[in-house]
């Protein structure tokens, strides 16, 4: 029988130095005494909103649909008020402002887009996935996107509502017997603004819940146009008091109550329409946001 060979010999392994000036320690040292070199910050909401901020202030839709949004809003009403005073009206105790409904309400499907786009364009390209693994707490990410949509939907409306107020409190000044009061235009402006920002947030949650653009416009416009539409071909006297519901809850009436101009004599008046808006777009965020948890990007 053969003997095995003797054992190699065992060298030390050797001691391996960290270089001068480096901040990782050599193996085997001591660990604790380490600090990053990298900056650890607690990310809260704030870095939520600028990230959507910049990315809705990047995008071109962004731009196209606010830019055709002011040219219609003041394109239109500029119009309606030229044709108005050139044919010397007499308006009576009805106030300028209410001319401005024509343009807000075609600006309003502006708004439904980019409302829609702001969610819903992200599950399209995949740019959804990024921003879950950015910012992993999705609520953070839905509250951004609504917050920040919503300030931008409510300046701009606000802006071009008011430009439109004056000029045709201007230009029909001397037709009308009394000037707006400051009721008349907090409704006109700041009323009819937050009430198409809100309009504009239920898109959004309606496109995060669709997770498809097309298909979450034409929901939102046929929420808007649908309810009238039907209730024109309602000739039963059975189907009477669902006609007038139809005609008293339809945004395009609610959004003429904030000029005081309702097409029923009955259903929302004075800031109701502005609440039931609310009421709405929130329990269709609190929904998104269900949605949200639940399924995988």
């Amino acid at each position: 029988m053969s003997t095995p060979p003797p054992p190699m010999p065992q060298s030390a392994a050797p001691e391996w130095q960290a270089a001068p000036g480096s901040p990782y320690p050599a193996p085997g040292q001591d660990h604790l005494g380490y600090t990053s070199p990298i900056p650890v910050v607690r990310t809260h909401l704030g870095h939520a909103l600028a990230s959507e901020w910049t990315k809705i202030k990047s995008v071109r839709s962004t731009m196209w649909t606010l830019g055709v949004f002011v040219l219609l809003v003041v394109g239109i009403g500029l119009l309606t008020g030229v044709v108005v005073a050139s044919s010397d009206p007499d308006l009576g105790s009805e106030s300028p402002l209410a001319l401005g409904f024509f343009g807000l309400l075609l600006g309003g499907m502006c708004v439904i887009t980019l409302g829609v786009l702001t969610t819903a364009s992200e599950y399209g390209t995949g740019m959804i996935r990024t921003t879950m693994v950015a910012c992993p707490s999705r609520g953070r990410v839905l509250l951004a996107k609504a917050l920040v949509f919503f300030l931008l939907a409510f300046t701009v409306t606000l802006v071009c509502a008011t430009l439109v107020g004056f000029l045709h409190v201007s230009l029909l000044g001397e037709y009308n017997a009394k000037d707006p009061s400051g009721e008349e235009w907090l409704k006109g402006t700041a009323g009819i603004s937050l009430y198409l920002a809100l309009l504009g947030t239920l898109s959004l949650a309606i496109g995060s819940i669709i997770r498809h653009s097309a298909g979450a416009i034409t929901i939102m416009i046929g929420a808007v146009l649908a309810p009238l539409v039907i209730a024109l071909f309602m000739f039963s006297s059975s189907l009477r008091d669902v006609q007038q519901a139809l005609f008293e809850y339809s945004i395009p009436n609610q959004m003429s109550v904030f000029y005081a101009n309702s097409l029923t004599e009955s259903g929302p008046s004075g800031w109701d329409p502005l609440w039931i808006m609310l009421v709405v777009t929130g329990v269709a965020l609190g929904g998104a946001f269900a949605l949200l948890e639940k399924r995988d990007v």
